[in-house]
């Protein structure tokens, strides 16, 4: 027996904040609805993060959970290539990385 999903945008459920220091960025995820923190902690992992931005090669992602704000926040090592006053890419601060997060897709049972 199979369990029918749906799947959401990030942004259906939740609001990022981002910004950077060095070649790391700060990502908080937080919550529309305190309901959605659970859903929130177990399907946003390291794992899912890190492999959401994968093309940019983070070294390492840790996340901190903050439940009395319903929110996620994650450090991202690495992903800002040596950060603005090193890296060549065209956009080398964190401050857009919240905003890409929240196009990250979520499958979730239908219910």
């Amino acid at each position: 027996m199979s369990i029918e999903q749906q799947s959401i945008r990030l942004s259906d459920i939740a609001f990022a904040r981002s910004g950077d220091k060095g070649s790391a960025s700060n990502v908080a995820v937080f919550a529309r609805n305190p309901e959605h923190y659970p859903v929130l902690v177990e399907k946003l992992t390291e794992a899912t993060v890190a492999d959401f931005f994968r093309a940019l090669g983070p070294e390492r992602v840790t996340r901190y959970e903050v439940p009395n704000l319903h929110a996620l926040n994650f450090v991202i090592d690495g992903v800002l290539d040596g950060g603005g006053s090193r890296s060549l890419r065209i956009d080398s601060q964190g401050k857009a990385l919240g905003q890409a997060i929240l196009e990250l897709e979520l499958h979730l049972p239908t219910s």
